[in-house]
């Protein structure tokens, strides 16, 4: 029977590549929004997570999945979650390399290249990333708080990752996250029902009993939590540490983790419902100002979910040129096939403009958060971008996940223990479409920017740089103004969301990709409106466009 299982025609895995080193698109992207970008930490961790080794670290963690134990052998409630050393070492390695709150005290640039490394992260696992999106999201609210920012801030921003279950005064390192979601809310934070009663006052500030049940929680591991909860005054946002340290010692907050989701994807990340029995909380700003401040931090984790996307876009491709550059089908290789490069060009294309866009966003939010927008127009960018990106780029990762997985026929099907990583992905896309809001609450949120004024004479002036490049882009740049005017209402939000979206990227791309890139997307995305993959009409350098997107 040997020799009917002699193995042939089957191509190598992607492993120990330099994940940075062959992204032409990411490179170009950052360049254009952070020329003085520091090119020897994209290095390092391109090879970092490019390898093999911590490949098998991602696989494990999301193969060994969270477990949760509510319970000690003696009957003792603990309610703590146990994770795969392989997610501790995933962890550790994503907070070495500043993904998490460092960038807020960082240089000027310091947030375009978190989110270039970002996106890179994501293409080894982006499970783990939960925590460290969230970590990086609440540095801003905690400024609120300036006691609790001065204590907890630099052990956000360390990098010396410590996965121990002990107070934050014995750490070198800490994680947070977020409790939000109710179960009769959702997005509706409004209809919270979680109660936060007044508790005296101590050197934290205001202190308050939190009584209630979150639906979902991510990373109950974390250290402590932001946390909405019904105050006298309104709804309100609150800092709720796991651990409590005061003149009664050391002991367990109230918080008990009820179970854990089981989940499509995002599966080396615990999610879990919490019931908070009297927890001890302390506000965050003011009574009455918790919707504002979480809209604030979802803002900030919406730029996550497009750069998370963006990153798996561009991990899809790889595979799939990978393996279609090995297999052999009907006398030759599966990409020397038209059909196939066709296919394969226009999945650049996509990832390109989706790295383009992504990274765009977070030149605007480094921009205002160092005060370098004289003439504001990197706040409007900030607050029209991050939902247009949020929406476009995430609604087309299932997509193209789906497209990218026939690319492999069969074998990107399977799961095999981990293996699978085409399969991973597919899994995983959806989860940034819906986490902070899915596609109808984002496009309203565009709405509500396009409301306040100024956003379409920003918007050509963020475009004009690409005007008389080619027709189409010009045709649908004109329409800007007007769909603005037009489709402003909840109907057509989704579809002004689009349009924005690709003309916006067309305008990027024209400013650093090449020109193969540029016209091509328009012809394709401008000129036509093509509902799938594949169809980059004629006239085209297809053979370009794939050996840019290659991996080495």
């Amino acid at each position: 029977m040997t020799t009917t299982h002699e193995v042939t025609n089957q191509s190598a895995p992607l492993a120990d590549v330099n994940l940075f080193a062959g992204n032409l698109a990411l490179q170009g992207a950052l360049r254009f929004n952070q020329a003085g970008y520091d090119r020897a930490r994209f290095e390092k961790l391109g090879g970092d997570a490019g390898s093999a080794e911590m490949q098998v670290h991602a696989r494990l963690a999301n193969t060994h999945t969270p477990a949760l134990r509510t319970h000690d052998r003696f009957g003792r409630r603990i309610d703590q979650v146990e994770f795969h050393p392989s997610y501790h070492a995933l962890m550790r390695l994503a907070l070495q390399h500043r993904l998490h709150g460092a960038p807020w005290s960082e240089a000027p640039g310091g947030h375009v290249e978190r989110a270039a490394a970002f996106m890179l992260f994501t293409e080894l696992e982006p499970s783990v990333l939960c925590p460290v999106s969230m970590t990086y999201a609440v540095m801003p609210a905690l400024r609120d708080n300036a006691a609790i920012h001065a204590a907890w801030g630099p052990k956000l921003a360390a990098t010396g990752y410590d996965e121990r279950f002990v107070p934050f005064v014995h750490k070198r390192a800490v994680t947070l996250g977020m409790g939000m979601t109710e179960k009769q809310g959702g997005s509706d934070v409004r209809a919270n029902t979680t109660r936060a009663e007044p508790a005296g006052e101590d050197p934290w500030g205001r202190r308050y009993r939190i009584t209630g049940h979150k639906w979902f929680l991510s990373a109950p591991m974390s250290d402590a939590f932001l946390v909405l909860a019904q105050a006298p005054g309104g709804l309100s946002c609150f800092f709720v540490p796991r651990w409590l340290t005061d003149g009664a010692g050391e002991r367990v907050n109230a918080m008990a983790v009820q179970r854990l989701k089981d989940k499509l994807g995002n599966r080396a990340n615990a999610s879990a419902e919490v019931e908070f029995d009297g927890a001890t909380g302390w506000l965050v700003g003011e009574e009455g100002r918790g919707v504002p401040q979480i809209l604030a931090m979802g803002a900030i984790t919406r730029l996550d979910c497009a750069l998370g996307t963006a990153g798996l876009m561009h991990h899809a491709l790889c595979l799939a040129l990978h393996h279609t550059r090995q297999r052999q089908a009907f006398g030759h290789r599966i990409a020397e096939h038209a059909a196939m490069r066709n296919v394969l060009a226009d999945l650049a294309l996509e990832s390109e403009g989706a790295t383009a866009l992504a990274l765009r966003v977070a030149r605007a939010v480094d921009r205002t958060e160092h005060g370098q927008d004289p003439h504001g127009h990197e706040a409007i960018m900030r607050r029209v971008l991050t939902p247009v990106g949020k929406f476009w780029i995430c609604k087309r990762g299932s997509h193209f996940a789906q497209e990218a997985m026939e690319c492999l026929g069969g074998n990107g099907y399977v799961e095999e223990a981990g293996e699978g990583v085409m399969a991973r992905i597919y899994r995983e896309m959806p989860v940034n479409s819906i986490w902070e809001g899915a596609g109808n609450i984002i496009a309203l949120d565009l709405l509500r920017a396009l409301r306040a004024g100024a956003a379409a004479d920003a918007l050509q002036h963020e475009v004009a740089p690409a005007r008389g490049a080619h027709p189409a882009f010009d045709r649908a740049a004109d329409t800007l103004g007007p769909a603005i005017d037009t489709l402003a209402d909840e109907a057509q939000a989704r579809q002004l969301a689009r349009q924005i979206a690709l003309v916006v990227q067309a305008a990027l791309l024209h400013q650093h990709a090449t020109d193969t890139v540029f016209a091509a997307f328009c012809a394709s995305r401008l000129a036509g409106e093509a509902d799938v993959f594949g169809l980059l009409p004629h006239g085209h350098d297809l053979e370009a466009i794939v050996e840019r997107a290659l991996p080495h």
